[in-house]
């Protein structure tokens, strides 16, 4: 959908369908559908049609089976509300998006527990070493003793270091 004329009547063809859906077809295998999106090859001349259903497979299938059956009536009324000369084809096509979000919702919240079960095992906790594991780098105070070394932490200035 490169230009804005097309987007424009993808943008109504999802109006259209969507209130069609809601008054004018009643069809007892339709479920609670939401269209999602619609979108439109750059000549206008195919309409891919992305819903959702609420509920599980079963209602899924039968909604799918639905909105094809209706495909014929739903397409009449976009060609008589949009007055083109040539009316797209409808295809419709689940939108898994939703689902996958909510899956994508259930790890990060498992994660986020295992991450708070984490912080409450940290608490009070000490570290297995020294307080400071990093080993400190050994300066030599007097050049004629060798084996005369002074941490660097121990000597802070009172001593003349020559490093």
């Amino acid at each position: 959908m490169a230009s804005p004329r097309v987007r424009k009547i993808a943008d109504r063809i999802k109006v259209i369908v969507a209130e069609m859906l809601e008054r004018r077809i009643k069809d007892p295998r339709l479920g609670f559908v939401t269209i999602t999106e619609v979108r439109m090859t750059g000549d206008a001349q195919n309409a891919t049609i992305y819903y959702t259903v609420l509920g599980d497979g079963d209602v899924q299938q039968e909604t799918a089976a639905a909105l094809e059956s209706a495909k014929g009536v739903l397409r009449a009324e976009v060609g008589k509300q949009l007055g083109m000369r040539t009316v797209p084809s409808l295809a419709f096509a689940f939108d898994g998006i939703p689902e996958s979000a909510r899956q994508l919702d259930e790890v990060l919240a498992r994660a986020r527990e295992a991450d708070a079960a984490v912080a409450a095992a940290r608490e009070g906790a000490s570290p297995a070493g020294e307080a400071d594991p990093y080993k400190k780098p050994r300066v030599i105070a007097d050049e004629d003793d060798p084996d005369d070394t002074v941490d660097a932490g121990a000597a802070l200035g009172d001593e003349d270091i020559d490093a």
